[in-house]
């Protein structure tokens, strides 16, 4: 057993090395804090641990704290840190405060039984902290007897230990001589273990009341509230919906190229609407639909079609044949030859007219009135077939053979649409 005296400049060094050596050797030692002094002991080697609780006369059920040199080693071996457990770091360490935290899993210790739980404090005084930067955290415990007063000197120490430790370490009167308040923040809310020289109230008036129980909220109100929120958030979906319809809608009345092609497109409507209902009626009054002009293309073709179909109006089928056409009867023209599948498709008297809804379709009755289908057919006369044959035969409008001629019959529209 050697004693250090700390308190002199000259001896200080020699004395913090003697204490490093022993607790690297596994032994223990005892030394100044701010609040009492305490038995220490290097907190990875089990054995030293374990013969700090012989000398103490303590269990294992009754681990003792570990003290640390800086803030940092606080992150290094507890884990699951609350937010509010830096702040109280921050604000009263170093000094009388000592948190119970969760142990790092990883942490190749055995401080008895903790139930993965570690107790650690940052001492104010220069030579603890001094030690500890040079040891490393330490397992230490007030240096007095199970149920005996702390120690408040070297000597009082020295006098409850004895040989038990391996160096005192003098730093003179303890400067608080109170034990340190201690806070379990394993628990929710954190309690106050034992209340030390940092007092309740001047925690919370440094970081809060962290004591307070969370409020308990009513499931009714709970469930009204997610309630008003669902509602709340329909009603605000129906408003961004609404929104953004008046926002296309608007955009589509500013647009001008938009508005124009709107424009454009009900003019077209309004004319064929318009030019359906002007057929409509006048097929229903009984008028005569006159058909689009063919061009210049279409002459050949609308000649071929409509001529037959006058032939097939007009012609007797039991009158013979007319003695003064300049066709040769055993030959068919081709112009005949031509039209007969277009007269047989289509039915004669009816016009082909686009299929509209509620358009009156044209009677395919011939009119009783029409002069052309009362009149009596009779053969030409010699004389008439003598001229015929002595005139050129006339060619049909848009056909370029000379030898086709187009029938003619006197009156009906169809001798203006065969010239047209």
């Amino acid at each position: 057993m050697s004693v250090h005296d700390t308190q002199n400049p000259e001896s200080r060094e020699a004395a913090l090395a003697a204490a490093t050596d022993a607790v690297r050797d596994g032994k223990l030692i005892v030394l100044p804090t701010d609040t009492v002094y305490g038995i220490g002991a290097d907190a990875f080697t089990p054995d030293a641990v374990a013969d700090l609780l012989e000398a103490k006369g303590r269990g294992r059920d009754v681990p003792p704290p570990v003290l640390v040199g800086d803030h940092a080693v606080l992150l290094a071996l507890a884990m699951d840190v609350p937010d509010y457990v830096e702040q109280l770091a921050e604000e009263f360490w170093p000094g009388p405060l000592t948190l119970i935290l969760h142990a790092q899993p990883s942490l190749t210790w055995d401080l008895g039984e903790t139930r993965g739980t570690v107790a650690l404090r940052m001492p104010d005084d220069e030579v603890a902290l001094e030690l500890l930067r040079r040891t490393g955290p330490l397992a230490v415990s007030s240096a007095n007897r199970h149920g005996k007063s702390a120690a408040l000197t070297v000597l009082d120490a020295a006098t409850q230990l004895g040989d038990s430790v391996e160096e005192y370490l003098d730093g003179g009167t303890a400067k608080i001589g109170t034990s340190s308040t201690i806070i379990d923040t394993t628990v929710e809310p954190p309690e106050i273990v034992r209340e030390g020289v940092l007092t309740k109230e001047e925690i919370i008036a440094a970081v809060g009341d962290i004591f307070a129980a969370p409020e308990v909220e009513d499931p009714e109100d709970a469930k009204g509230a997610e309630e008003a929120e669902g509602a709340e958030g329909a009603e605000g979906s129906e408003e961004s919906e609404g929104s953004e319809q008046a926002t296309e809608q608007d955009a589509t009345e500013h647009d001008p190229a938009e508005q124009a092609g709107a424009a454009q497109d009900d003019a077209e409507q309004d004319g064929e609407v318009q030019g359906i209902a002007e057929q409509a009626s006048a097929v229903t009054a009984g008028d005569d639909i006159a058909p689009q002009e063919p061009g210049p293309a279409d002459d050949a073709g609308a000649a071929t079609s409509l001529a037959p179909a006058e032939e097939t109006d007009l012609a007797d089928p039991a009158d013979p044949a007319d003695p003064a056409d300049p066709a040769d009867p055993a030959e068919p023209s081709t112009l005949e030859a031509t039209a007969a599948p277009a007269a047989s498709a289509e039915a004669p008297g009816v016009l082909d007219l686009p299929a509209e809804p509620d358009l009156v379709e044209l009677s395919t009755t011939p009119d009783p009135e029409s002069p052309l289908e009362n009149a009596p057919t009779q053969p030409d006369p010699a004389p008439a077939a003598s001229d015929a044959a002595a005139e050129p035969a006339a060619e049909a409008p848009g056909t370029d053979d000379p030898d086709v001629a187009a029938p003619r019959r006197p009156g009906g529209p169809g001798e203006e649409n065969a010239e047209g």
